[in-house]
């Protein structure tokens, strides 16, 4: 039925031939890759089945079929099964020459639109972080001399008395804390890149959670055995993780909660850059937690430096996350809604040749 197998199987995007019947006739690559199916395993089934929009399409789609017209949808969020949905555009357009057949193409906005956004976040946040540097340095030879009077005085005063000076040393430790938090996050070395079996990195972390900051989460495991390598840094890619659980771990009921790890691979995955160059992110670790969500007046700037949702967090937590993954060609986003929180990385696979060089 295709004319020109090249063309349909070189589309860089997903694409779906779609009969009369709504069934899906046939699926290029990247169509196999968003749906995590091969094109045998989903042809005959109905499309929307397959793939969930939050705009009722079905009945427009039904429309341009009727009237041989293309019908363009702009910024819906499109999934396939339960995954975390993208934002996408979608493009639909009768197929010349086949009457009732038509061709369903899956264009993600955010990898384009959002690319800008993380290029000026990331120059805010180097501003704001290099700012902090330079005050946690003048900041900390004044807090010692502080802390150490406190000390002093502490020595000569009545039992009554030493609750304030022991408050005086205690949030002066708080606030040293802090700055060398600041400190550490502008000192961070470029990352170290090898293949990394990013499975034993999520074991790590999860381990270590379970031991300590996340003893009363369940911390669930489904991994998709068949990934490849990732190409990074193994310590620095440990710390991001742990960063997550942590924060969904703090976020959770006292009581307890369910987090989440997920990873997968999708073929269809690029981050187009400002340049017009792309980046093939195919790896993806999700990190869901089922705690009350991020608060709605932080969401769109939870990446930022000093932006916390807790009523003591530094903030820095996430801007750390950002800037790592963001160092590695890497991608980090989030959806959130109560109950339903989902962290998701997107990284470089190893470059080809390179895995056989390690190994040989």
């Amino acid at each position: 039925m295709r004319k020109d197998c090249d063309i349909w199987a070189s589309l860089p995007v997903p694409a779906f031939l779609i009969g009369a019947n709504d069934a899906i006739v046939d699926v290029n690559s990247a169509g196999e890759g968003f749906l995590n199916a091969s094109a045998r395993t989903v042809s005959g089934l109905p499309i929307w089945d397959l793939i969930s929009v939050e705009t009722p399409i079905a009945e427009a789609f039904d429309k341009a079929r009727t009237n041989s017209t293309p019908l363009f949808v702009n910024d819906v969020d499109v999934g396939p099964g339960s995954r975390a949905p993208l934002q996408c555009a979608l493009q639909i357009a009768p197929l010349q020459g086949c009457p009732g057949h038509m061709i369903l193409m899956i264009t993600p906005r955010e990898l384009a639109g959002r690319m800008t956004q993380s290029h000026s976040v990331k120059s805010a946040a180097q501003s704001a972080i290099g700012m902090a540097e330079m005050l946690a340095h003048e900041i900390k030879n004044p807090l010692a001399g502080i802390t150490g009077a406190a000390q002093l005085l502490s020595m000569s005063l009545s039992k009554e008395d030493l609750e304030l000076t022991d408050l005086i040393v205690a949030e002066s430790r708080r606030i040293v804390k802090l700055l060398e938090q600041v400190e550490q996050f502008g000192n961070l070395s470029a990352p170290d890149k090898k293949p990394v079996n990013i499975h034993d990195v999520l074991d790590r972390a999860r381990r270590s959670a379970l031991l300590g900051f996340g003893a009363h989460m369940k911390i669930i495991e489904d991994y998709d055995p068949s990934l490849p390598l990732a190409y990074g840094d193994p310590d620095q890619l440990l710390q991001v993780v742990l960063n997550l659980l942590k924060n969904a771990s703090e976020a959770a009921d006292p009581k307890g909660g369910n987090i989440r790890i997920h990873s997968y691979f999708e073929h269809s995955f690029r981050l187009r850059r400002s340049d017009g160059t792309g980046q093939s992110l195919p790896l993806q670790v999700e990190i869901i937690d089922d705690g009350p969500g991020l608060p709605d007046k932080i969401r769109d700037d939870i990446f930022d430096p000093f932006v916390s949702g807790r009523e003591n967090g530094t903030g820095l937590g996430l801007a750390l996350v950002s800037k790592i993954i963001s160092d590695h060609d890497g991608w980090i986003s989030v959806s959130s809604v109560p109950g339903h929180t989902v962290f998701r990385l997107s990284l470089p696979r190893v470059p080809r040749g390179m895995q056989l060089e390690e190994t040989s």
